[in-house]
């Protein structure tokens, strides 16, 4: 796997960063503010930001921003990072479908799109520093961690309803096999070109969101439906 692939998928993996913006109170300092965020099915962190916080406003003024996401390790130097230079433009608050993906993630924050005052936010990556690890690191142009909009954005909620329904026995498979972790409740919450991601709780575990990686990348439902049967088979043998 190259490093740029490497990126992106631990970029899919992580649901909270902290965004430094251009601070406009304070001219010359950057202001860093903590910013959980969804990535879209191009490859961009979208994050849900009020009119209030000192960061849209910031945004507001100059949109160059800088998203860092760390490794949940102790050890945050001997892991993997991600430092994000990018633009932070408004996205359509509208959008059914990217509403829906990250109230999956972020369910908690269904109240905030009745305040006129929230809206989605879409940061394009410019330029991406990633290290791996100690030895393994690199910039990578923006260009690398995105991908065109692919049919599966309009085919994901489908495949959730499916998937949650029909197939709630393969996910607690894919928990067991991937993650060695025995589940009571699994629940797929978003699928994308690098992978999916599920909500695992037992009655002796809290909820926690667990991520599996495809082999190949996929780009619509057909393609996911393989993937997802291979995925199967290898859980029962």
């Amino acid at each position: 796997m190259n490093l740029s692939t490497e990126a992106r998928q631990f970029l899919h993996r992580s649901r909270k960063g902290v965004l430094s913006t251009h601070s406009a109170r304070f001219a010359g300092y950057p202001f860093g503010s903590i910013a959980p965020f969804v990535v879209d099915h191009t490859g961009c962190p979208i994050i849900l930001i009020s009119t209030l916080a000192e960061h849209t406003k910031n945004i507001l003024q100059n949109p160059h921003v800088s998203l860092i996401v760390l490794d949940n390790a102790d050890d945050m130097q001997a892991n993997a990072r991600l430092t994000v230079l990018g633009q932070a433009l408004a996205a359509d608050k509208t959008d059914a479908d990217l509403r829906a993906r990250y109230l999956r993630y972020f369910p908690q924050a269904a109240g905030y799109f009745d305040m006129h005052d929230f809206s989605f936010y879409r940061i394009t990556p410019v330029q991406a520093r990633y290290i791996a690890g100690f030895g393994k690191m690199g910039w990578e142009e923006g260009a690398a961690l995105t991908t065109p909009l692919p049919p599966l954005a309009q085919q994901e909620t489908g495949i959730i309803e499916h998937m949650n329904a029909d197939h709630a026995d393969n996910l607690r498979a894919y928990c067991q096999h991937v993650h060695q972790l025995d589940t009571e409740q699994a629940e797929m919450i978003g699928i994308d070109s690098l992978g999916f991601d599920v909500r695992a709780s037992s009655a002796h575990q809290p909820p926690t969101i667990l991520r599996f990686e495809f082999e190949q990348a996929i780009q619509d439902a057909m393609q996911a439906r393989q993937a997802l049967v291979a995925m199967a088979k290898v859980c029962r043998t």
